[in-house]
């Protein structure tokens, strides 16, 4: 009877085992990425002299070899997701931190990737020196300028497009009233265009915002786009953001018709922050990703077609490093599951790209 009970005894022990080790085996990633495309997006976008990208976040570039090795094979530009903006590279006036982002910048130049700046003018992701500092006019500009100055001049030669102004129009068309618009006035557009142009000549230059549809603010951000023109500001391109769904339009046709009144200014067009969130289609979870991969491919179809727009870049590739997932709640925005698995997106845009050849 003592033997039956340890017998008993051992073989719960063993199932209990067994099931953790099946559940932990269950949540982890699989070591390679199964992508069954003989070619990769970057590979079929290179063909074409188009640029496919993502933004992208240093820890998993560090820490995950299956991170970096999508990265690096299917992408040809990357933008760092939130550590070229203010508080990241300057948390103390007198005081620069450009570790992290020089580790991106190396790691791009190692694969042949090209790197965006994000965002050196912008009303979020300021430190608290900044936002609280009351500063007069004539500080602030000397804060914007000596920012612009350093950290582009710090990457000079390395970043090939800068986002110098972030989200500089309201929804219903106003100037946004930021620290920079309030303190120094609109005219602080200009100026930081002037100072990252004279830091970096070579870099392209683009200010961005979800202004992608037709109406009020698009309109607004085109004026703008006009006007910087007008005065002989050294304004490159716009940049559409395109958290489609969420902040900007999910309508194909409308996008196409707003890039084609840029390309008169002479302007070129970037999607720059692109991502879908499944949970603002109907149906079954096969459905929804069905309705993700045709809105991908539709707006990768826009870019494609226009004559003034040669890059989009994603708010991330894998579902697995989503800001959505926290900050909006949105669901599986990206072309990779959380487990590096292509999805119906992945496929979609590739199909796309390999038509277009």
């Amino acid at each position: 009877m003592k033997l039956r009970s340890f017998i008993a005894y051992i073989l719960v022990i063993v199932a209990i085992v067994w099931s953790i080790s099946s559940t932990s085996f269950a949540t982890k990633p699989p070591p390679q990425p199964t992508n069954s495309a003989a070619e990769s997006l970057r590979l079929l976008a290179t063909k074409r002299d188009f640029l496919i990208g993502t933004a992208i976040k240093p820890q998993p570039l560090q820490d995950d070899p299956t991170y970096r090795e999508v990265l690096a094979g299917e992408f040809n530009i990357i933008i760092p997701e939130n550590h070229t903006k203010f508080w990241r590279l300057h948390p103390e006036r007198d005081r620069y931190d450009f570790t992290q982002v020089d580790a991106i910048v190396q790691f791009a130049q190692e694969h042949d990737i090209k790197v965006m700046g994000h965002a050196l003018a912008w009303f979020h992701a300021l430190p608290r020196w900044v936002v609280e500092g009351n500063f007069s006019r004539e500080e602030l500009m000397e804060i914007l300028h000596d920012h612009i100055q350093t950290v582009v001049g710090h990457y000079r030669g390395q970043i090939y497009a800068w986002d110098v102004v972030n989200e500089p129009v309201e929804a219903n068309g106003s100037l946004r009233e930021t620290i920079w618009y309030k303190t120094i006035g609109p005219e602080y557009i200009d100026l930081a265009l002037r100072w990252t142009r004279e830091a970096d000549p070579e870099t392209l230059l683009y200010i961005n915002d979800y202004a992608e549809g037709l109406n009020a603010k698009s309109q607004s951000f085109y004026n703008l786009a006009k006007e910087l023109r007008q005065r002989g500001a050294p304004l490159d391109a716009v940049g559409f953001q395109s958290h489609l769904g969420f902040l900007s339009t999910n309508n194909p046709e409308e996008v196409a018709e707003n890039m084609k009144r840029y390309a008169e200014l002479g302007l070129d067009v970037m999607i720059t922050e692109m991502d879908i969130p499944i949970n603002q289609f109907k149906g079954t979870p096969e459905q929804q990703l069905e309705a993700q991969a045709k809105m991908y491919r539709d707006f990768l179809k826009v870019c494609l077609d226009a004559s003034n727009c040669n890059t989009l870049v994603m708010w991330g590739f894998t579902d697995r490093h989503s800001w959505m997932t926290g900050f909006t709640g949105s669901k599986d925005p990206l072309i990779f599951d959380n487990f590096y698995h292509p999805k119906p997106a992945y496929h979609a845009m590739w199909e796309e790209l390999k038509g277009s050849e």
